[in-house]
């Protein structure tokens, strides 16, 4: 789409980098719903919702500034060159990213290129894949018997930094793991050589909080067992998941990663 800009005699306009949730739109706050419904132009991420984007006003300049991965498309120094102009020309910018900023949403990258550029702005925080993955089975991250502590990680590019996770790992806490990738059997491997004990119950979910949603439960011992599901998708680890575990709804894994232990999931 060819961006048409106002005059750039205009007084400075502001950046509003903007959560938009794991998918759901009734899980967007409602000042990230404000903003999109007043924004001049709005940048959204590729895994941020279709329902998600259309919430913006029509008269926005909508543009999808998502980077995928294995092909070729914007950079980030580009996404930071349209938002500055955008907003040197007067406009009200909604950087719109999927899950919370400051997750794993290059949110440093953005405010620091907004700084030099003596650009206002604000970050809307928004409800993070993660959490939104425990609350959909009715599970918590903490429990006072079980898990003291949260940990949030990527599994993405962990061979070059992070690759060692054993200063990290502790029973009595709660995994998430962002980009767990493919090869789960590797990532199992991983947690077990940080000292996580191989009954420890996982919760692999994907597309969280969309009509597709997709779940397996295992024990991290079976974790190279399960299916690789859609991206995105989240990995929870850690004993306070136990209640998902018990849900007939959720398809299991045994402990041996016996296939023929599956159950088919019923969550549509």
């Amino acid at each position: 789409m060819r961006e048409s800009l106002p005059n750039e005699d205009r007084q400075s306009g502001r950046v509003y980098l903007v959560g938009a949730g794991p998918g759901d739109p009734e899980l967007l706050t409602v000042k990230a719903h404000r903003l999109l419904r007043c924004a001049d132009v709005v940048l959204h991420d590729a895994l941020v919702s279709r329902e998600i984007v259309a919430l913006a006003s029509r008269r926005a300049q909508v543009i999808d500034v998502g980077k995928r991965c294995g092909a070729k498309g914007i950079t980030q120094a580009e996404i930071n060159g349209k938002m500055i102009r955008a907003a040197r020309h007067g406009l009200e910018v909604v950087r719109l990213k999927s899950g919370d900023p400051g997750l794993f949403g290059r949110l440093a990258e953005e405010t620091n290129a907004l700084d030099a550029a003596g650009i206002s702005f604000e970050v809307v925080p928004g409800i993070t894949a993660g959490i939104a993955a425990a609350a959909s089975f009715g599970s918590p991250l903490t429990d006072r018997r079980t898990s003291s502590r949260v940990v949030i990680l990527t599994n993405h590019q962990a061979g070059a930094a992070g690759g060692d996770w054993s200063n990290l790992a502790h029973e009595e806490g709660t995994f998430i793991i962002y980009m767990p990738g493919r090869d789960l059997a590797a990532l199992r491997d991983k947690l077990l050589r940080a000292g996580l004990p191989p009954d420890l119950p996982t919760l692999l979910v994907s597309r969280v909080s969309e009509p597709n949603q997709r779940a397996w439960a295992s024990p991290l011992g079976a974790l190279g067992a399960v299916p690789v599901l859609d991206a995105p998708s989240v990995l929870l680890v850690g004993r306070a998941l136990g209640r998902a575990d018990e849900q007939v709804r959720l398809p299991w894994l045994s402990a041996a990663g016996d296939e023929a232990a599956l159950r088919p999931s019923r969550l549509g």
